[in-house]
């Protein structure tokens, strides 16, 4: 199987609204990402064999991107936390939704794509390098 081929089909099965669901069911991050391991155990290992160490220095540096902005999001969370514990009983007493309040979600939904989209682009230019040293050798 090419890379280009296990990639999509890993990225189908990392349905991001999908993973939204089972965590607002309660699941632990630990046990989707044991759920997403168990199902495509076989397709990983494919993965893994094709992966040189270049792509796999790419692959640390994404994952280091990716706490970054994890940890981001936790401190602009927690600025706005502490912020509105003041503000609790006006927002109770006029029944607004903090939803559309708070200006981190419109921050989080550009951060979740922005970094979906650079994982994505960084996989496929893994799976290009890989086909295009296939086709030289």
């Amino acid at each position: 199987m090419k890379i280009n081929k296990i990639l999509n089909s890993l990225e189908k099965s990392w349905e991001r609204d999908e993973i939204l669901i089972k965590i607002k069911n309660g699941l632990s991050t630990d046990e989707i990402v044991s759920e997403f391991l168990e199902k495509n155990e076989v397709q990983i290992k494919k993965l893994n064999t094709l992966l040189r160490p270049e792509d796999i220095d790419l692959l640390n540096q994404v994952e280091q991107l990716s706490t970054c902005e994890a940890k981001l999001l936790n401190n602009i969370n927690n600025l706005n936390y502490s912020k509105n514990m003041g503000n609790i009983p006006k927002i109770n007493e006029k029944k607004i939704s903090l939803s559309n309040n708070i200006p981190t979600n419109s921050i989080s939904l550009l951060m979740i794509n922005w970094s979906n989209k650079f994982v994505i682009i960084a996989l496929l230019m893994i799976s290009a390098i890989a086909l295009s040293k296939q086709a030289w050798a």
